[in-house]
């Protein structure tokens, strides 16, 4: 594919976030490769830096084998965290800011040094997290039905939208992340059940992984960011006046409203 294609599917999906109005897939346009949604993404990721929005870490997308099996990859997916997405534990957040919405617990990562080789290993990843704490990302799509492949949800920022960061916020030592156990429930009745098992064998490993590749391509992950490991659980659909909470096993809870206008 051509770089006019990728920056067309770029505006395609710019246009989508600002209007609301979704677009149909754009794999057939740019190809199913991840290569090519990284290269519209970074199109769009430029534009938005150049706008003032900052950066502020990366979420981790399709951490669950049987979601990859299901998309044809072989591995992860990741996407940008920008300071305006992220919201604290108990707001009430703007459903006009979503964009088909769907919720999923996840434990979040900030890093306490920068990881800036591509051959990081597991050890130094580890030394390298400041601290741990609970989160729900909603995610969202430009992408008409949720009607997406890989190159689809890599070049719309990895279905991103939100997230909302909880707490307490605790060091790694003592925390058991693989079998910490997590219950997500809308309005009060659960919807979500999973664990810290469920993101590659554990969210270190997710994060082992992201650490590696934004090296490769020379965005290596910074001291204070925001690492979002992807979930622990099934995700479930937002709507207006939900109020969702989510409770992880030895790390803490996170909660957040949305607007009922």
């Amino acid at each position: 594919m051509t770089s006019d294609s990728y920056k067309k599917a770029a505006d395609a999906l710019l246009k989508a976030h600002r209007t609301g109005n979704f677009i149909s897939p754009l794999r057939d346009a740019i190809g199913n490769e991840p290569e090519a949604g990284y290269a519209v993404q970074a199109i769009n990721t430029a534009r938005w830096v150049e706008e003032g929005r900052r950066i502020v870490g990366r979420k981790i997308g399709l951490t669950s084998l049987a979601v990859q099996r299901q998309l044809g990859v072989d591995q992860p997916d990741f996407g940008v965290l920008f300071a305006d997405m992220e919201f604290g534990d108990g707001d009430e957040l703007p459903f006009e800011r979503m964009q088909q919405p769907r919720a999923e617990a996840e434990i979040a990562l900030v890093m306490g040094r920068d990881t800036e080789n591509p051959d990081v290993t597991y050890a130094e990843l580890v030394k390298s997290v400041d601290c741990v704490l609970p989160a729900i990302e909603i995610v969202g799509s430009r992408i008409k039905d949720w009607d997406i492949k890989i190159s689809d949800t890599i070049a719309d920022n990895a279905s991103s939208g939100l997230y909302v960061l909880g707490g307490p916020m605790r060091k790694l030592e003592g925390v058991d992340l693989v079998n910490a156990g997590m219950v997500m429930s809308c309005n009060g009745r659960p919807v979500s059940f999973g664990a810290g098992v469920a993101c590659l064998g554990s969210p270190l490993n997710a994060a082992l992984w992201l650490a590696r590749k934004s090296a490769s391509l020379g965005t290596p992950l910074k001291e204070g960011d925001v690492i979002l490991t992807g979930a622990l659980g099934p995700m479930a659909p937002v709507a207006r006046g939900d109020v969702f909470e989510a409770r992880i096993e030895s790390i803490g809870s996170v909660r957040f409203s949305v607007d009922a206008k």
